[in-house]
């Protein structure tokens, strides 16, 4: 098993958060694993992305050129990213913000409304963590009790509080995300 995987939006979206969580699951079930990220100079609203990849054998380089999934949350990742996403592979995104839909026939796209259930729930700090529980639906690289693990690891431990809230939001955002085809 090797999934290679970009999640990319803006700053402050919690974009190399999601990655580091899933980074810290693969680790826990005795996965090989990189994190590579990559944002710009500004510390919220530029540009974020990060490469995160699992696999059960040794993995050569952490640079990819193709991914198998790519999580998706703005319009400028669509434009960047979507083209980039092996034919076959997965495409989510967060509708919130995107004006061109994806386009390709040969990958399976879903969508998630992450953004307007958070505002609805008035939870916007468990917007990545929806999208991640999106993602683990469509693609359950890890096990539950694995991304718990890798959750409480990477969050300060002044947030821990908020783990509960952030398990039940794994949980919602399996249960809203929609395939699109």
């Amino acid at each position: 098993m090797k999934e290679t995987l970009i999640i990319a939006g803006f700053g402050g979206q919690g974009v190399l958060s999601m990655g580091k969580i899933l980074a810290y699951s693969g680790v826990m079930q005795d996965f090989e694993v990189t994190w590579m990220p990559s944002y710009g100079p500004e510390m919220r609203g530029g540009t974020a992305n990060v490469t995160v990849i699992l696999s059960d054998r040794k993995i050569s380089s952490p640079i990819a050129h193709e991914f198998d999934t790519a999580i998706i949350l703005n319009q400028q990742s669509m434009e960047k990213f979507e083209p980039m996403v092996k034919p076959g592979g997965v495409l989510i995104y967060d509708t919130n913000g995107i004006t061109r839909h994806p386009v390709r026939e040969d990958i399976s796209v879903f969508a998630i409304d992450a953004t307007a259930e958070c505002a609805r729930l008035g939870q916007a700090k468990l917007f990545n963590t929806m999208i991640l529980g999106g993602y683990l639906k469509v693609c359950p690289v890890v096990d539950m009790q694995n991304v718990m693990i890798g959750l409480k690891k990477s969050l300060p431990e002044r947030a821990w509080k908020m783990l509960p809230d952030n398990e039940k939001a794994i949980v919602h955002g399996g249960e809203i995300i929609r395939k699109i085809r």
